[in-house]
């Protein structure tokens, strides 16, 4: 796989987001909602940057389910979202790819009434976008390929890689060579 966003850009980014987060905030407490899954990596690294008081909380959503590359149904499981009303809130996504899954739940968001309600995303993927959603904070924006690392998945694998790196539709298109490339060098 091509290296995309090497791990040391990535945290040099991420320490640039958590200045910009803090300014934007001004020590309000803020509830940074995290998007699972594709975020946690994001959402623990940015966390403990921020000079801000603070609660966070998780929500479920995916549009993609095992091997597909390309959006489908969005599921989303608000079980673990706690109450937001009167609060400041952070939602918090790893990529911004068409817009239907953070349209969606800045809307559910907004109908629980908080005090305030921005977002931030890892990465913003240009010329997909179906619905129109514009970040307060993006990370960086990226060409229309499918990327993996981070926290982003194929088939929930590769999450655990430090970079963010594009996966060719050779692997994509042939199960049997999905053994983690890349990982033997690490």
């Amino acid at each position: 796989m091509e290296i995309l966003i090497p791990a040391d850009r990535i945290q040099a980014r991420v320490n640039e987001l958590a200045q910009e987060i803090s300014h934007g905030f001004q020590g309000r407490q803020v509830t940074i909602l995290g998007v699972l899954t594709g975020s946690l990596m994001f959402l623990a690294d940015l966390v403990r940057r921020l000079d801000l008081p603070l609660r966070i909380g998780l929500i479920q959503a995916s549009s993609y389910r095992g091997e597909s590359t390309t959006p489908g149904r969005l599921y989303v499981q608000p079980e673990l979202l706690p109450d937001v009303r009167d609060r400041h809130i952070l939602l918090l996504d790893d990529i911004l790819d068409t817009g239907k899954t953070l349209d969606y739940l800045i809307r559910h968001l907004r109908g629980l009434n908080p005090a305030s309600l921005e977002v931030a995303v890892l990465l913003r993927k240009r010329g997909r976008q179906v619905v129109p959603v514009e970040p307060d904070y993006c990370g960086f924006d990226i060409p229309n390929v499918f990327v993996v690392g981070y926290g982003l998945d194929y088939n929930d694998e590769y999450r655990n890689l430090p970079d963010i790196a594009v996966v060719s539709d050779e692997l994509l298109h042939t199960k049997d060579s999905l053994v983690r490339p890349g990982l033997e060098a690490r």
